[in-house]
């Protein structure tokens, strides 16, 4: 129990929970009839909300603030204990303020959810459909089988997404130049010759149309790919037991707000819990089919995923430490290309 800044009685309020009140009750700006108010008529915006949870005061304090009467010892001095006083009048005041809040939250952290499972799912349909990336593997493919060709692994007929990363780290007898350079150096002559072909004859080219044919080789290699896989590469900010638990969240919000409205059935219906348990209850059956619909979504998203990883990894979702491993592969892979790109361009000019 601490002591307020009045000398002549006891605060029921910890001086730390005094004072966080008191602060907060000036940044709200209103009177105490008009917060009473707008709680009981659930109008109250997310700042306010978000404020009002700030002040819940701990069971010990919330008991004794209750218990200050006139001629009790401990008296309430300051607006921040008066106000306190006040808002617990109403029933179980700071769970109908969490449940409000879940509320006016809730269709925001729908929509979140639902944009992160479609960016998940685009991203699968990119890396399965982009043309280009598939060429860049073949290419990768053909070049590793031609550097192993005297070795049992001369043959290979696939290789797992990882292998890309280590591109940059394979470098030729010079010592600087890099696998992937070379990679690039191939995709640039095969994707220029497709562009510039006009016949089955080897095409001949005159120096300022080599140089056309490379800068557009290269645009098409790094800029159109970059912008095929744009979603793989938000997918790859993304953390998987992040969403898992968003939506747990989600969910257990629900159960909070029915144990709150039995809460509140259970002190008796006067008019303002009825309205609160019946708004809540109208709330509680859009949210329990919205909800139902995130975890499909998620479902849906977390299996191609998996098939995915499996089609370009080799290995299911579950066991890699991290289930978006690929798409985090993939952006890694496209930064240094990227940046061996803006090398090869800048020789090439």
């Amino acid at each position: 129990m601490g002591f307020s800044l009045f000398s002549n009685y006891t605060s029921p309020l910890h001086l730390r929970s005094f004072q966080n009140i008191a602060i907060l009750l000036r940044a709200l700006n209103l009177t105490t009839e008009e917060v009473c108010e707008a709680l009981l008529e659930d109008a109250l915006g997310t700042e306010l909300l978000e404020s009002l949870l700030k002040m819940a005061p701990t069971k010990e304090e919330e008991q004794k603030v209750k218990e200050c009467e006139d001629d009790s010892p401990v008296k309430l001095g300051p607006a921040a204990e008066r106000f306190l006083k006040a808002v617990l009048h109403i029933p179980f005041a700071f769970k109908r303020v969490d449940a409000m809040l879940y509320i006016t939250n809730f269709e925001s952290h729908v929509e979140y959810l639902k944009k992160c499972f479609q960016t998940l799912e685009t991203a699968c349909e990119e890396l399965r459909s982009s043309r280009m990336f598939l060429k860049l593997l073949e290419a990768v493919l053909k070049t590793g089988n031609c550097m192993n060709a005297r070795t049992n692994q001369g043959d290979a007929q696939a290789f797992k997404i990882d292998t890309l990363l280590k591109l940059v780290d394979v470098k030729g007898a010079d010592g600087k130049t890099t696998l992937l350079y070379f990679v690039v150096q191939e995709i640039i002559r095969a994707q220029g010759a497709h562009l510039f072909s006009t016949s089955n004859q080897t095409p001949k080219y005159t120096p300022n149309e080599d140089a056309k044919r490379r800068k557009l080789a290269l645009q098409a290699a790094v800029s159109g790919l970059s912008s095929e896989l744009n979603n793989v590469k938000r997918a790859a900010a993304m953390d998987s037991d992040v969403l898992g638990s968003d939506v747990s969240k989600l969910s257990r919000g629900i159960g909070n707000i029915r144990e709150v409205v039995r809460l509140n059935q259970a002190v008796g219906l006067v008019e303002s819990s009825q309205k609160f348990c019946e708004s809540m209850n109208s709330f509680m059956q859009m949210a329990e089919e919205e909800i139902i619909r995130i975890q499909a979504l998620e479902s849906v998203a977390l299996s191609l995923v998996k098939e995915i990883t499996e089609y370009f990894h080799g290995i299911p979702a579950k066991e890699e430490a991290h289930p978006f491993r690929i798409f985090m592969a993939v952006r890694d892979f496209l930064t240094n290309l990227d940046w061996v790109c803006k090398e090869v361009g800048m020789i090439n000019e």
